[in-house]
This record gives C-alpha cells, structure tokens and sequence, in this order.
C-alpha cells in the first residue's frame, strides 16, 4: 500500500479522478468512505450504550423513533444518491459553476422538506408514538425525545445530501470530516447532557436528543462553511443562488429511486426479524448479534464500493464510459478480496466472535450458525454493494431499487417463510435464504450492468 496515497486521501488533496490512476483513485476514495463508515456504526453501539442506563423505556423509546425516523432516513439517503450523481456528472465535465448550482438545489430542495417533516413531528410526535404502540411510560419519558429527534431532522437530512454532494466532487474527506466531527461530538456529548457533569444534573432521555441534534447541526455548520468558502472546486458563489425547478425535477426523479432501495431493503429486514422472533427470544437474541456482527464488517465494503458511484458519475460526465466500466470492474475486485478475507474469519471464528456479546451457550451457537451460513454469499454481496453503487452514481436509481423489489421483497421473504416454516428448518432456513437471495442479486445486477443501459442516464 502506498502510505503517501494514504496520506494523500486523509488530507483531502484535489485530483481529477478522470485523469488519475484507476487503483489510485480507489484508494483515494474509498479510505475517508470507509473512515466515515465505520464512525457512525461507533455512534450507533456509543449512543445505545449510554441510554441503555436510563432503563428499558428509554431505550424503546429510541427504538420507536427511529422506526418513524427511518422515513427521514430514506428521503436524505434518497436525495444523496441524486446528489452524489449529479454533482459528479458536472464536475466529470468540468462545469464547475453547474456543480455548484446543483450543490445549491440539492440543499433547498433537502432543507425545505425537513422543515416541514420538523413541523409535522413536533405537533403529531405523541400520536407517531401512540400509532406505533408506545406504553404509557414510553410516552411520558420519550415524547420530547421523540419531539426534538423529529424537529432535528434538518440536521440528518443535510447531512446526508451534503455529504453526497462532496463524495460527488471527488471530497470525500469533507464528507468523512463532517460524520467524525458530529457523531464525535454526539459520543462526548451524550453522557453529559444525559447524566450531567458537576452541578449540571443532566437532562436524562431528553438531552441525549439534545446531544445527537446538537452534534449533527455542527456537523452540517462544517460543511456549509466548505461548500460557501470557495477554497474547494465544489462552492455555492452568489451567482448559484435562485431556485432551478427544472434540476429540481430531476432531483426528484433520481431521489424517488434512491428512497425505494432503502425502504424495500428496510421492510425485507423487518420481515425477516419478525419471522425469527417466532422461535423465541433466544433466537431473536442469536439472529440480532448475528447480524451486528456481520453489518460491522460491510460498513468497510460499503465505503470501498462507494468509490464506484464517484468514478462511474465523473467518467460518464468526461464521456469516458471505458473508464468508467474498468472502475467498476477493479472496485468489485477489491471488494471481492475484502469479503473473502472476511469469510475466512467467519467460518474459523465466528462462534468465539459470537461468544463476546452473549454468555448464553445456545444464543452463541445460533449466531456462529448464521455467521457461517451467510458469509457463503459474502463474495457476492461484496459484488452488490459495488454494482448498486454504480447504478447510483450514474444516476439511474430506479434500476437497484427495481431489482431489490424482485429479489429482497418478491422471492427472499417467501422463500425465508417457506424454508423456515413449511420445511421446518427454523433459523437455518432464514439464513440459506439470506445468503442466496443477496447472491442473486449479485448476479442480476452485474448482468444488468453489463447491457450498458445506465450509460445513457441524462443528468
């Protein structure tokens, strides 16, 4: 490994990924991607730590919030896709001043649905609450809790979209930098605002929504301040501003494919967890350690593949769709390694893995299973995640959330059910069906990637 390259990505260096080296790209890219990967899979285990201490309520009041917050989640995450597509189509045409336009769409666009989102949860947070089936004591710990995460949503929305818009721009080091400074700040935060320091008593459940909004809004400060500096070739200058209904159109367009992946993906997922807690708490215990463990380790295989959607997006904007496709093709090697190594520690270590979150003999053993069941299909999901990112960046979402609706929704949780159920093999049938549906997949898509349709994308 180069350690200058290394140092190059951590640093934020401009280059022209149109021009530059393919390996040297990737790596460039997909260092600060995966950095910021892995801190807000930190959050997540930091943040639960701390409420877990209030009690059961508390922490089934963040689990109930964020069922509802997930639609926050989609739309940011949809729009982060037209953003990472859009402003990396105008930079790979080196029409910078176009970037910033979209940059300047992107966030009105993004602010002003979270506005509202914020307003409405604010007045209806206790009926969104009541309607997912809180108990009296949730409601009368949680509601503000649930009220300041809902009126803070601006704050994940942008930065979400923002972040999009600089892994576009080829800077994702700004993007890395703005999670590590909010989700930083929230881990520091949180424990003061929950419990209190000196003669500051805390805020219990309310200030750890204090500390998450606070922490976030920092963080989308950050990156407001790089995007209008004009230190960067990604900046909003006075001439961007004005509303463009025309790119906001396609904004729509591109984002509505986005938010379908996540929330098909979500419900297959709910679906599936739902089916395990038939056979128990144990299984459920098994099942969810099982997966923490193995959504630690994609958080790195996310962030390498997310170098394609940067690539693919710049190369088709330079008319270099060759290069474009060599990029992929290289990322998905990559990714395939990765997983490889990771599947080699899996099926030698997945029970001793397993034995580091739970005491319980049979919760272990369910886990290991699954670990060992699932990483069969690891090389491929590693494949997925590369070709779902090229779809992406190219800007046709429609395409991977097509393909999630067929495999995910349509055949895995049927055959999840059937293999489970009428077959009888419980948990193990949920696990064959997990590693054989995200294979396929693999394959559909690379097949589908292969005919070139996404090439013709208009941006």
């Amino acid at each position: 490994m180069n350690f200058r390259l290394i140092k190059e990505a951590l640093l934020g260096k401009e280059h022209d990924f149109t021009r530059l080296g393919i390996k040297s790209s990737i790596v460039l890219l997909s260092i600060p991607m995966i950095l910021e990967m892995l801190m807000e899979s930190l959050f997540a285990v930091v943040d639960i730590f701390f409420v877990g201490k209030l009690g059961d309520y508390a922490v089934a009041t963040i689990g109930l919030t964020e069922a509802v917050i997930v639609l926050v989640y989609a739309i940011g995450m949809g729009i982060g896709m037209a953003a990472t597509a859009m402003v990396s189509r105008r930079v790979g045409e080196k029409d910078l001043k176009e970037a910033g336009s979209a940059a300047f769409q992107l966030l009105a666009f993004g602010g002003f649905i979270s506005i509202v989102l914020g307003v409405l949860g604010w007045f209806f947070a206790e009926n969104l609450l009541i309607l997912m089936g809180a108990e009296a004591e949730v409601l009368e710990q949680g509601l503000m809790y649930a009220k300041i995460i809902l009126v803070g949503n601006t704050s994940i929305m942008l930065l979400f979209l923002l972040n999009g818009a600089f892994r576009g721009a080829g800077q994702p080091h700004l993007a890395m930098k703005a999670l590590w400074i909010s989700n930083g700040l929230n881990i520091i935060l949180d424990p003061i605002f929950i419990f209190g320091l000196g003669s500051f008593e805390g805020f219990g459940l309310t200030g750890a929504a204090i500390a998450t909004t606070l922490g976030r809004s920092i963080g989308v400060i950050y990156q407001l301040y790089h995007l209008f500096n004009g230190k960067h070739p990604l900046k909003i200058t006075k001439e961007n501003l004005g509303i463009d209904i025309d790119v906001i159109k396609r904004i729509v367009k591109v984002s509505v494919g986005g938010m379908g992946q996540f929330l098909i993906d979500s419900v297959g997922w709910i679906a599936l967890t739902r089916m395990t807690a038939e056979f128990g708490s144990t299984a459920l215990a098994g099942f969810t350690i099982a997966f923490r463990i193995l959504m630690f380790s994609m958080m790195p295989a996310w962030g390498l593949a997310g170098a394609a959607a940067t690539l693919v997006g710049q190369n088709i904007g330079a008319k270099k769709f060759m290069r474009a496709e060599i990029s992929v093709a290289l990322t998905a090697k990559y990714n395939m390694i990765f997983m490889a190594i990771v599947t080699v520690c899996y099926l030698f270590f997945g029970k001793w893995l397993a034995g580091i979150f739970s005491n319980s003999d049979e919760v272990i053993t369910i886990a290991a299973e699954g670990l060992k069941i699932i990483v069969l299909g690891y090389v491929f999901f590693g494949v997925g995640m590369v070709m779902v990112n090229a779809f992406n960046g190219a800007g046709d979402t429609k395409t991977p959330a097509l393909i999630n609706i067929v495999v995910l929704f349509v055949l895995e949780i049927p055959l999840a059910y059937f293999l489970a159920f009428y077959l009888d093999m419980k948990l193990t049938g949920l696990f064959i069906a997990i590693a054989v549906c995200h294979s396929l997949h693999a394959v559909i898509s690379v097949m589908i990637f292969r005919k070139g349709r996404w090439k013709k994308v208009n941006l």
